[in-house]
């Protein structure tokens, strides 16, 4: 398959998936040591708390995570940058033991803070890392962004795959790139799961639809992490994790936050933010109104006990 796909990989909920690992920690604590200090990559402008939240964080408060799935530079498999183009926003409230996920469209044409220009909002990521994407997101949605976690393409099919495959439910029948995708239950491996996630031209939802499969798989992976039940799968895992994810969360704040947050897992709801399509100086933007922004940042700051 090609490293450059129309598909831009899902991200994933990093710190509760590394986290359920983190149960085994007795056994492989040097490697748990190794890969969080390979993944952590904090930001120095986002100590503390977000500006859009009135005081930090506490353990155990709903809290929010950026996951982004990132386009590989040439080359390079152990890096995380490049385009963000598979943006969401999850937040989780462990007192409700509920989830919730957000899609946001990854042209949404934005302002892109600390750049000074108007474009897509997938932009932010190549210019400035998570810093500049996570600034950018807040300033055009208004939802404080308190972790983040990154993904490159090389590592979806592998982690799937170290997981030992995912379960979704599939609304319709399509073929992909070569592969038959029934309607009804279905069992993938990393290579499918790319694939049909990718499929967006046969779907009457266009990009919709495909962000709504994203979050299927998203949700199928929590879930495998949340019930890991095999010690043999947690070495390949870590391999995974620690050659294609970065995130702000270090290994001491990880085991601060995995028994309080995974009560969270318990219910997930899937958020999609409706737009209109236009074409601006020769470029095709999704452009969300202040309304739509309204509805959404109201849904997300009272999940986040923040109304």
């Amino acid at each position: 398959m090609k490293k450059k796909t129309v598909l831009k990989v899902i991200a994933l909920l990093f710190g509760l998936l590394f986290l359920s690992v983190i149960g085994y920690g007795i056994y492989l604590y040097n490697d748990i040591r190794h890969t969080a200090n390979e993944m952590y990559d904090p930001l120095p402008n986002r100590e503390g708390a977000s500006p859009l939240r009135p005081a930090s964080l506490q353990v155990g408060e709903p809290m929010s995570i950026l996951l982004t799935g990132v386009d590989l530079t040439e080359g390079r498999e152990d890096e995380v940058v490049g385009r963000a183009d598979s943006i969401m926003v999850l937040t989780l409230n462990p007192a409700e033991g509920t989830t919730k996920m957000l899609s946001i469209p990854r042209d949404t044409r934005a302002e892109i803070v600390g750049r000074g220009t108007v474009e897509k909002i997938n932009h932010a990521h190549a210019y400035g890392g998570a810093q500049m994407l996570i600034d950018s997101i807040e300033e055009a949605y208004g939802i404080p962004i308190d972790h983040y976690a990154s993904i490159n393409m090389a590592g979806f099919e592998r982690l799937i795959d170290a997981f030992g495959g995912v379960t979704v439910y599939n609304d319709f029948e399509f073929e992909m790139d070569g592969s038959h995708f029934p309607e009804g239950t279905i069992e993938l491996n990393g290579e499918e799961a790319l694939k049909y996630t990718r499929m967006r031209y046969d779907d009457p939802r266009g990009d919709a639809g495909r962000a709504n499969r994203q979050r299927d798989i998203i949700d199928a992976l929590m879930q495998e992490s949340a019930s890991l039940g095999s010690i043999t799968k947690v070495g390949e895992i870590l391999d995974v994790l620690g050659t294609t994810v970065r995130t702000d969360l270090s290994l001491d704040v990880m085991w601060d936050y995995q028994s309080e947050y995974r009560p969270a897992l318990g219910s997930t709801e899937q958020i999609e933010v409706s737009y209109t399509g236009e074409t601006i100086d020769g470029i095709w933007y999704a452009i969300v109104s202040d309304e739509e922004k309204a509805r959404v940042r109201n849904e997300m700051l009272s999940h986040l006990g923040l109304e």
